[in-house]
């Protein structure tokens, strides 16, 4: 392959949002923590573990659905999945605090399992230290046709070439 294809094909990667160093507008927050703060207990596994609430803007044109990713990268054997969430419709505007542990939601977004091996979100539960999670939030140009229960490795798979764009949040727990 030639250079100039080379530098053709990272300016489209570029353009597309999917290149290193990429710009991510849309803007994911919470208001039970700040970026970068720490998750109240209430929301991890020494509390309720229910889930945050989250709430997001900036999701592009021509978005037909949103993925939810959370998941801890400290973690020890690993990067643990704590969320996986898709076909969230995309003129929703984030997620309620204590989104029911169901494998498809009332507005039709479906929950994968998590590496709790559960349906849902399980909380912040490391076994020491602080840890960060990520509340990584995709706008796909599809709605995608995979069933709940699915993993974050599958979901991964399916959104390949599908990301629009994308936004994160991260908190952080430790015990």
């Amino acid at each position: 392959m030639g250079w100039k294809v080379v530098v053709i094909l990272l300016s489209i990667l570029s353009i597309t949002g999917m290149a290193g160093g990429e710009t991510m507008a849309i803007k994911v927050r919470s208001k039970a923590f700040t970026e970068g703060g720490m998750i109240p207990k209430r929301y991890t596994c020494d509390g309720e573990d229910i889930s945050p609430p989250l709430e997001w803007e900036g999701i592009p044109e021509g978005t037909k659905s949103i993925a939810l990713i959370s998941d801890d990268p400290d973690a020890p054997m690993g990067t643990w999945v704590h969320w996986v969430m898709f076909n969230i419709p995309p003129d929703s505007r984030g997620l309620e605090e204590g989104v029911p542990p169901v494998r498809v939601l009332r507005n039709g977004a479906r929950q994968g399992i998590n590496d709790f091996r559960r349906i849902g979100y399980g909380g912040p539960c490391p076994p020491r230290g602080t840890h960060r999670y990520y509340f990584k939030v995709y706008a796909l140009d599809k709605v995608l046709d995979l069933e709940p229960g699915i993993t974050k490795a599958r979901l991964l798979r399916a959104m390949e070439g599908h990301i629009i764009d994308k936004g994160e949040l991260m908190g952080r727990y430790g015990r």
